[in-house]
């Protein structure tokens, strides 16, 4: 087998079999990123000369016996281009950021150099992540590894066409309202957005603070649960983080099985209009398995579901509105040339700077947010998302796990959904679960006619990680037989 097409455990057990060197490992993906990337479009950057000085450092390290405190030594991982990698680029994908390199490390990516892994690339993301197909990057085009006349998904499709497409062994992506999870299901990868609070967000670019979440995009569910480990605990630098142990997530998943598994299936998400003929046959399909395998279905009713959509484009644009507020061509990134004052600087650099799906959101936020309106929409929109949470946990007394489609589509063509409405519906399966901050995932589930794959969603309760990893296993280990 190429090195590149491993998996974070098989390049583990690789490495410290000494089958093969993290050199060799990390020149593998360099290779197959000259190979590839140029058709995918995947990567940003690449640092190659410090992955591969950081690949050696790790050869040295396990030769004299310096890796029994990093199980990961000498892995490359991609990064999503809004989390701060020291020394390296944090675009975000947006031209007010083009050049801008960060002066430290965001929490997830200091454990992950504490655990071993090698920070090597930077994956493209639509702008601020701000979208669903990746279109609304203003740095370059990725394209989905199985069809490249088509989407990888958004706002993480850098990071899923980089595990998709073997470019990578594993990547991070972040999830405000499906943003790892509907990518995931494009390109045929396994995909976990933690609950709210699971992983600290100090060092990430913040698009919508309540729902934000980083989490891992792998070859296998084994892969999620070992890279989950190392990102999730307490942080003091993220007052949202609990100071609850974090569970072996990967032991976890010993012995995993459907049989005795109460699985949800929601009224409200299964016979949705405008879900392809091929999604529903797929995640009919994955059902059936679920229940060959010893799932107990059970029916179940999220019934402000309907609402989600709404509230969700209330709230994060309200919070992308105050977020990117600071970014005003003062003390980083683009400055407009053209500014005669203060007020054109920061009105001609914003304008400058941002692309259109960010304006527009900037745009509905500070409406949403301002005297008169506040009440009648924020405020009532925080009211119903409590609704929604108090549904999930009505749910989640009665199953185990909920199983859902993931997205309603396949991944479309470029171009296809021009219309910014149409293009939030992509995140109809998956808002309801990130307003209500509990746990979820993406995980194959089959390809349609045309060969794209499709992906289906598990939803357990917040901080129920452990019971999603191994509910989400054993619909893997199901849906190879």
């Amino acid at each position: 087998m190429e090195l590149y097409k491993l998996g974070i455990r098989q390049a583990q057990k690789g490495l410290a079999d000494g089958d093969f060197t993290s050199v060799e490992l990390v020149q593998s993906v360099i290779d197959r990123v000259h190979e590839r990337d140029g058709e995918i479009g995947a990567y940003l950057t690449f640092d190659e000369t410090g992955a591969l000085a950081a690949a050696k450092a790790a050869d040295d390290a396990r030769r004299t016996g310096g890796a029994a405190d990093a199980p990961f030594l000498g892995i490359p991982i991609a990064i999503k281009d809004l989390i701060n990698v020291k020394g390296q680029p944090c675009t975000c994908a947006s031209k007010i950021l083009e050049g801008y390199v960060s002066p430290y490390d965001a929490t997830v990516v200091t454990n992950l150099r504490k655990a071993g892994f090698i920070p090597a690339g930077r994956v493209n993301m639509d702008e601020f992540a701000m979208g669903s197909s990746t279109e609304n990057s203003a740095l370059g085009v990725t394209r989905n590894p199985h069809d490249t006349t088509r989407v990888p998904g958004g706002s993480s499709g850098g990071s899923a066409a980089a595990v998709g497409g073997d470019l990578c062994i594993a990547a991070l992506g972040t999830d405000t309202g499906g943003s790892i999870r509907q990518p995931a299901s494009f390109c045929g990868c396994v995909g976990v957005k933690p609950s709210y609070g699971r992983v600290s967000r100090y060092g990430v670019t913040a698009f919508a603070s309540s729902l934000d979440q980083v989490g891992p995009m792998t070859k296998t569910v084994d892969d999620s649960a070992l890279l989950l480990g190392v990102l999730a605990g307490h942080d003091e630098m993220d007052g949202t983080t609990p100071r609850d142990p974090v569970p072996d997530y990967a032991a976890a998943l010993d012995g995993a099985s459907m049989k005795g598994v109460r699985l949800g299936l929601a009224k409200e998400y299964m016979n949705v209009s405008g879900m392809d003929p091929e999604v529903k046959r797929i995640t009919d399909e994955a059902i059936a398995k679920c229940e060959a395998a010893g799932a107990e279905l059970v029916e179940v009713s999220l019934p402000h579901t309907e609402y989600a959509m709404a509230v969700y484009y209330i709230i994060a644009p309200a919070e992308a509105s105050a977020n990117l507020a600071r970014f005003d061509g003062v003390r980083y990134g683009h400055r407009s040339a053209a500014a005669k004052d203060v007020f054109s600087l920061y009105t001609k650099s914003r304008a400058e700077g941002f692309g259109p799906e960010v304006k527009r959101r900037i745009i509905m936020g500070t409406y949403v947010l301002s005297s008169g309106y506040y009440d009648a929409y924020y405020g009532r929109a925080q009211r119903v998302r409590t609704l929604i949470k108090r549904d999930f946990d009505r749910a989640f007394a009665k199953v185990d796990a909920l199983i859902t489609p993931c997205a309603p589509t396949p991944a479309f063509k470029f171009g296809a959904n021009q219309d910014p409405l149409t293009m939030y519906l992509n995140d109809l399966y998956t808002i309801p679960s990130a307003l209500a901050g509990v746990c979820a995932s993406s995980v194959p589930a089959g390809l349609t006619k045309d060969g794209l794959p499709v992906g289906v969603q598990f939803i357990c309760g917040g901080f129920e990680e452990s019971k999603l990893l191994c509910v989400s296993k054993a619909f893997e280990m199901a849906a190879a037989t």
